[in-house]
C-alpha cells in the first residue's frame, strides 16, 4: 500500500545528518525511532563535493552551529558510504519501519533505486529542481515534496510537472528556518495547500514545539516529518531543530491523540450522542387543557424535555393545527393528537 493511502498519520523520523557521519549512531537512532512510535525513518543521500560548488556558502543558522571552513567540508563529515546506507536501510526494515531517503543529486537517485526504497523525499530547495524531480518521478514511486521557501506559483509549476509525469505525490508544508519560531510556523498554510492543489498534504516540522505535529494533524496534515537526534545541544546544523528520543516519544503520542480528536468528516449524530439527544431535546407540551377541535395558538404550547414528542423545531408548523381529541395540560404532544 502506498504511504499516501495510509488511513493514519505517517510519522517520519528524519535522521538527516544527526548521526554525525557515524553508522553506529545512525543505527541507534533507528532503534530510538522505533521505540518512539515512528512509522518511517528518512535518510539523506549526498556526496558533498558533488553537491557543493566551490562558491557555496553557509546559511546563517549553520555558521552558528558548525566550525567548518565551508559547507562542503561540513557535509563531507556527515557522508555515509553506500554500504553503510544499505545497513541502515536494512535496520529500518528490521524494526518494521518504512525506509525512505532524500537525494540531492542525480546520481543519488540510483542508490535509492538499488535499495528499493518505496518513497522518495524531495528537500525544499529542490522543489524547483527540474532534472532531479524528473529523475525521481521516473522511478514511479510516491514523492513527498517539501515546500519551504517556495512561492505558490513555483508550487503550481512543480505540481504541473509531476502531473504531466503521472507521479503520485504529496506536498509537505515546511518553513525553511532552523529552528522555526512558533509565530512563523503558519500551520494554516496546510489547509491552503490542500484546497489549492487537491493532493495529500503533510508537515515537515522545524519548530521545537512538541505540539506542532499534533496541531498540524488537526489542520489536515496526513504526514509528519520531524528530525530525531540523540542530543539537541550537540554540535551540528540540525540538532537544535530536532527532538531527542524522549521528546520524540511525546511528540508522536500527541499526534496519535490529535488523530483521534480530529475524527472523520461528515457531521452526523454519533451513537454516543443518541442517549443525550433523546433526553435533552425538547418537545411541544400542552400548556393548558385543550378540547377536541381547538385550533392551537402560541399560548397553548410550551417546550419541555425529553424530546420524544413533536419536536420544538416544529413550533411554527403546529400553530393553527386542530386538536383531534381532548388533551390534558402537561401532555407531551404527538402527531396522532392532531387532526389530519
Amino acid at each position: 500500500m502506498s504511504i499516501l493511502a495510509s488511513a493514519s498519520t505517517v510519522v517520519i523520523a528524519e535522521l538527516g545528518v544527526n548521526h554525525d557521519g557515524s553508522l553506529t549512531r545512525a543505527l541507534e537512532l533507528v532503534e530510538d525511532a522505533a521505540k518512539a512510535g515512528a512509522d518511517a525513518v528518512k535518510l539523506q543521500i549526498f556526496k558533498a563535493r558533488r553537491l557543493m560548488h566551490s562558491t557555496a556558502a553557509f546559511a546563517q543558522y549553520q555558521t552558528e552551529r558548525c566550525d567548518d571552513r565551508n559547507p562542503a567540508d561540513m557535509l563531507e563529515k556527515y557522508e555515509l558510504r553506500d554500504g553503510e546506507i544499505e545497513k541502515i536501510v536494512n535496520a529500518i526494515r528490521g524494526v518494521g519501519l518504512i525506509p525512505l531517503a532524500t537525494p540531492f543529486s542525480l546520481d543519488d537517485v540510483e542508490l535509492i533505486d538499488e535499495l528499493g526504497l518505496p518513497v522518495i523525499k524531495i528537500a525544499s530547495p529542490d522543489v524547483v529542481n527540474y532534472p532531479l524531480l524528473k529523475r525521481c518521478a521516473a522511478l514511479g514511486r510516491p514523492l513527498l515534496v517539501s515546500t519551504g521557501a517556495a512561492t505558490m506559483q513555483e508550487l503550481a509549476e512543480t505540481t504541473q510537472w509531476l502531473r504531466e509525469w503521472e507521479s503520485e505525490f504529496a506536498l509537505l508544508h515546511c518553513v525553511s528556518s532552523y529552528p522555526t519560531p512558533p509565530e512563523e510556523a503558519h500551520l494554516v498554510w496546510i489547509r491552503q495547500l490542500i484546497q489549492r492543489f487537491e493532493v495529500p498534504v503533510g508537515y515537515s516540522d522545524h519548530t521545537t514545539e512538541l505540539l506542532a505535529g499534533a496541531l498540524a494533524v488537526a489542520a489536515g496534515a496526513r504526514i509528519i516529518e520531524k528530525h530525531l537526534t540523540y542530543d539537541c545541544d550537540a554540535l551540528g546544523p540540525d540538532h537544535g531543530a530536532s527532538a531527542n528520543p524522549h521528546q520524540f516519544t511525546k511528540y508522536v503520542a500527541a499526534i496519535r491523540l490529535a488523530e483521534k480528536l480530529r475524527g472523520s468528516g461528515g457531521k452526523r449524530v454519533l451513537h454516543i450522542e443518541e442517549d443525550v439527544r433523546g433526553v435533552s431535546r425538547q418537545s411541544l407540551v400542552a400548556a393548558r387543557d385543550l378540547h377536541a377541535g381547538h385550533e392551537l395558538a402560541e399560548g397553548d404550547l410550551m417546550t419541555q424535555r425529553p424530546g420524544r414528542g413533536i419536536s420544538a423545531a416544529q413550533w411554527p408548523q403546529i400553530l393553527g393545527r386542530t386538536i383531534a381529541r381532548p388533551v390534558s395540560a402537561g401532555t407531551i404532544l404527538e402527531h396522532s393528537m392532531l387532526a389530519a
